[in-house]
């Protein structure tokens, strides 16, 4: 999720609890070997053992489409010692896949497995190489022969989003798909895509017969969704009041890392997500949608924190 997933919203929602590991946004390998700092950078996280403060391991997230140049840049980065390497085959993004990065890789299953097996075979073996794939770029036809080339190239664990790439984010989620997938592989494969709630998780699990799911969105949409899953349930009430504390947290965080010109949007572009679960988070986006300066956000957002006890 680029340009929302950073470092700063990650340390927010793992330290809600709740999450195994989580990834960082990709980085785009296309023409060098990336020095320490790209990947420092995109990944604070790296200078605290790869983990948030939470203690939640991180993966670095890549996007390309040459093996050796994926490779080499793999190779780079695992002197950092990351807590895994994670290829990105599922970014529909259209700019993305005019570059042959992302999910326009789904037509060429031998590049697929290229790829990792060059990336496997440069990192040591403590590392784990995993990857995220979509079902393909039209159509499912390929979606098998993909997900078997990645295995057989070495990855530890696939996640898969159950769309093509021409659904976008529309629903309904393919989930009978990912089923089909689990079945051909002996690698865990991970179901991924329109899980928003907790009836959610429970649905695409049975529908997959996968063990593990990946949240994207919907752990954005509503902070304390991982802990639902885990069984931990507050007072409606008193959720709210958690999930306003986290919002002050990333607010006080956004405003030390971005242009004050740029924080209230980075602010209201959550709000805009969270308002699926909690009217109150519609409410507060209301309150600050007309904002453009973080002294005025500021403001509106203090009073809203005192009023709920956030």
């Amino acid at each position: 999720m680029e340009g929302l997933a950073d470092d700063i919203l990650r340390d927010v929602l793992t330290r809600a609890g709740g999450y195994d590991w989580c990834v960082t946004e990709f980085v785009r390998v296309s023409a060098t070997v990336l020095p320490h700092s790209a990947f420092t950078r995109i990944s604070p996280e790296l200078k605290n053992s790869s983990r948030t403060r939470a203690g939640t391991p991180v993966r670095i997230q890549f996007l390309g489409s040459d093996p050796g140049l994926l490779a080499a840049n793999a190779a780079h980065v695992a002197k950092l010692n990351p807590a895994g390497i994670d290829l990105n085959f599922g970014c529909p993004t259209p700019l993305i896949n005019r570059n042959r990065g992302g999910a326009a890789l789904l037509n060429d299953p031998l590049l697929l497995h290229r790829i990792v097996a060059q990336v496997r075979a440069a990192v040591p073996m403590h590392i784990p190489v995993t990857a995220k794939m979509r079902l393909g770029i039209s159509d499912t036809s390929k979606a098998v022969d993909c997900a078997c080339a990645l295995a057989e190239g070495g990855i530890r664990e696939l996640v898969v989003h159950a769309r093509t790439r021409e659904d976008g984010y529309r629903p309904p989620a393919r989930w009978q798909s990912v089923a089909s997938i689990r079945e051909a592989l002996r690698i865990p494969v991970i179901a991924n895509g329109e899980v928003w709630t907790l009836a959610d998780y429970r649905a695409i699990r049975g529908v997959t017969g996968c063990d593990d799911v990946m949240l994207g969105r919907g752990a954005v949409a509503d902070p304390l969704l991982a802990k639902r899953i885990r069984g931990v349930a507050e007072d409606p009430i008193a959720e709210w009041a958690r999930v306003a504390g986290m919002i002050g947290d990333f607010w006080s965080q956004v405003q030390n890392k971005v242009l004050p010109s740029q924080s209230p949007g980075r602010l209201k572009q959550w709000l805009v997500l969270m308002r699926r679960s909690y009217p109150q988070a519609d409410a507060l986006f209301s309150a600050l949608r007309a904002l453009r300066t973080a002294p005025d956000v500021t403001r509106v957002l203090e009073r809203h924190l005192a009023a709920t006890g956030g």
